[in-house]
């Protein structure tokens, strides 16, 4: 009976996914509306397509147990951080400047957005390249969250599972593109919602409650981590300079995740963008600060977990969160299932129509083949859909087969790639004229090579930057000085060509007295 309902469950949540790509196929005959979703998407569609782009099994699993094992309660900061930083200032700071230049420039992609802005082909080959780089260990990394949850509640095998998220997935991104994932992401979004706060009522419940669970982390200690008392359950936890970087690498990386911004560029108007500020900061606060609240108390259930000789947990921290959840009832289990299913999904279908766009419009267009009519760019974008997910299937399962562990590497290595690479040539580029192309490619180049090397010469790096995270954080910071700077000694761009390109911030246009009340004297 238990499974019966855990099935049921699935296959309703599979049904609706499939039907809304379907239904969205009238909507993504040409580029624009593939893409973009013709650059008329509401508020809330485009503050939930945010908010579960930003928020995956990575998050929920792999960041929620690792970082709530290490600095306890305190792992909440990750949360609000993401939510004040990651998308209230990313809103406010990016969005509107983002959707107006953007379609000023004519611009449906990142790299486009680089080619256009510093009349730079190269830019915008190079920034394609690294998407497709550093997108594919991103997608490969979304399976991973699922394998522990699906062997906890259906004993099935974990191919099975990403072989199937990848199919329904790839459906309704092929048939519906933006609008169709963007719907999808309402609906997911809202499962999130209550799937998280259920979960964390549950898991409490089984502690006593939030004060009793409270008391009885105080207790815990961990002599290999911190001598102090009650260091898990204190505001900064036991080390706040790491802490500080999970907190960078996840809340400012968002401004420079092609897949984020680019969701500015369908937002269909000035007011959409006001509301879907409050929504993305609202929906950020409940699921991002939920997670990692939620992997705070993990070292309570310590004594279900199995550990290696050396004190390490056997399955490493992705199996804290599974571990917290196993003994909630089957109703909640299926909750949590279709909870990171929705997550998985929604970030999954981003990042490989984020992908399949920039190849098709950035690299394969103009420079492989000449000629391509809308029609078959289209083409080429839903054929693209299938190989990077293919290829992220075939990456996860090999992950998978050779028992490498820790999401949250593959994930941070892609973060700090593409945000410390794209962050500041965008930021500038939206915002300062005497930006220069030679700044933007010294930024990717810093970026890249620096991530590179984390993962080749970790052991030759400074301790604080041997983690993934720390080096990710490093990169974006890096970057706002590395732009400023080499632009102030490089050629500047030609004066004309920039009046151009920010002429579309100087329009007038015509608002109603209930958009703005206006100087006007009477």
């Amino acid at each position: 009976m238990d499974l019966a309902i855990k099935l049921v469950m699935l296959l309703l949540f599979f049904g609706v996914m499939i039907g809304i790509g379907l239904y969205c196929r009238r909507h993504a005959t040409d580029v624009n509306g593939f893409v973009l979703g013709g650059r008329s998407v509401g508020p809330w569609l485009t503050a939930f397509a945010y908010g579960t782009s930003y928020f995956s099994a990575v998050v929920f699993v792999g960041y929620a147990g690792q970082f709530g094992w290490k600095y306890g309660i305190a792992a909440t900061w990750a949360g609000l951080g993401n939510a004040f930083i990651g998308s209230l200032l990313a809103w406010a700071v990016l969005g509107r400047r983002t959707r107006v230049m953007t379609q000023h420039l004519d611009s449906a992609t990142m790299p486009e957005f680089f080619g256009k802005r510093f009349s730079s082909g190269a830019l915008k080959l190079w920034a394609s390249v690294i998407i497709f780089i550093f997108l594919i260990p991103y997608t490969a990394s979304l399976y991973n969250g699922l394998s522990r949850l699906f062997g906890m509640a259906f004993n099935i095998d974990y191919s099975l599972c990403v072989v199937a998220m990848a199919i329904l997935t790839g459906i309704y991104v092929i048939a519906g593109g933006y609008m169709a994932t963007a719907i999808n992401d309402f609906i997911q979004g809202i499962i999130m919602i209550v799937g998280i706060i259920a979960v964390i009522l549950a898991v409490l419940n089984t502690q006593g409650g939030f004060l009793a669970a409270l008391e009885k982390l105080a207790a815990v200690s961990d002599p290999a981590v911190s001598s102090a008392p009650g260091v898990f359950n204190s505001f900064f936890g036991p080390d706040p300079v790491n802490l500080l970087g999970v907190v960078i690498l996840t809340s400012l990386g968002t401004w420079g995740l092609p897949q984020m911004v680019q969701k500015f560029y369908a937002i269909k108007s000035e007011a959409a963008i006001s509301k879907g500020t409050v929504i993305s900061t609202a929906f950020a606060l409940i699921v991002s600060g939920g997670c990692y609240f939620l992997g705070g108390f993990g070292r309570l259930f310590a004594g279900q977990m199995q550990f290696h000789s050396d004190g390490s947990i056997v399955g490493g921290f992705d199996s804290v969160i599974p571990t917290m959840l196993s003994g909630l009832p089957s109703f909640l289990i299926a909750v949590v299932v279709i909870l990171v299913l929705s997550a998985s999904m929604s970030t999954l279908s981003s990042l490989v129509l984020a992908s399949s766009s920039t190849l098709t419009l950035d690299f394969i267009k103009g420079n492989i083949i000449k000629d391509m009519d809308e029609k078959r760019q289209v083409k080429w974008m839903r054929g693209l859909v299938v190989v990077f997910i293919a290829i992220s299937v075939v990456i996860a399962l090999i992950q998978y087969r050779s028992n490498v562990t820790f999401i949250a590497q593959l994930m941070g290595v892609s973060w700090g790639a593409l945000a410390g690479a794209f962050l500041a040539p965008f930021l500038y580029g939206l915002y300062w004229k005497r930006t220069t192309k030679a700044a933007c490619g010294v930024s990717f180049v810093f970026s890249t090579v620096v991530m590179l090397a984390n993962i080749f010469f970790r052991p030759s790096f400074p301790a604080l930057l041997q983690s993934p995270i720390n080096a990710g954080a490093f990169c974006m910071i890096a970057g706002l000085v590395i732009v400023p700077v080499v632009s102030l000694v490089t050629r500047a761009p030609a004066a004309e060509r920039l009046e151009e390109v920010f002429s579309c911030y100087e329009r007038t246009v015509t608002v109603t007295v209930k958009d703005s009340i206006g100087d006007e004297k009477h």
